[in-house]
């Protein structure tokens, strides 16, 4: 073995330095494979905690307000967002800022249901005190949430004509959410 090295060392063109357009390839390539690889596995993990479209949804809601929010009826007119989130959750802390965007820039429906963030007059004073003017529907007892097999908070779905166009989790970017609406809308 201590051959082969001298062997190496006495001869350096059998073993070429790479030139810093090499070294700069094998770092793209590198980046390039782990970045595949994050993907892959955050789009299953994503699809497996994702919610799941109940067979007889409950779409017909009322708000904390006692306004009714027909989910179906929105659906048909343009993609509807609906927001699973809750007022203990940390992450949805940084989330719920950019439903509240979405919510107001108002080119697409957007519900959110709080899951166990205490009475309608507790939701009220949280709401009001982040300055959230979406439409919140309190799932005080989770039961909407387990309803649709709700595992992560937040999560999102996308319903069209009534049905889930698609569902996902974890921190969602405004553009993100802007170009899934977008894409529910064309296809």
């Amino acid at each position: 073995m201590t051959t082969d090295i001298k062997k190496i060392k006495e001869n350096p063109k059998e073993n070429p330095k790479k030139t810093p357009q090499q070294k700069a390839l094998s770092i793209i390539k590198t980046v390039l494979l782990y970045g595949l690889i994050f993907a892959v596995i955050y789009t299953a993990i994503n699809w497996w905690r994702q919610p799941v479209m109940p067979a007889n949804p409950q779409l017909q809601l009322t708000d904390y307000q006692g306004q009714t929010v027909d989910l179906a009826a929105m659906s048909h007119d343009k993609p509807t967002l609906v927001y699973f989130w809750g007022t203990w959750c940390p992450v949805c802390s940084v989330t719920s800022p950019t439903i509240n965007k979405l919510a107001t820039a108002n080119n697409y429906p957007v519900v959110t249901i709080a899951i166990k963030s205490g009475s309608n007059q507790e939701l009220h004073s949280y709401l009001d005190e982040h300055s959230y003017s979406f439409t919140t529907v309190n799932d005080q007892e989770g039961v909407i949430f387990d309803d649709w097999q709700g595992q992560v908070t937040p999560s999102y779905v996308i319903l069209k004509d009534g049905e889930m166009a698609q569902g996902l989790t974890g921190i969602q970017p405004l553009w993100s959410l802007k170009l899934r609406l977008w894409l529910s809308s064309v296809f």
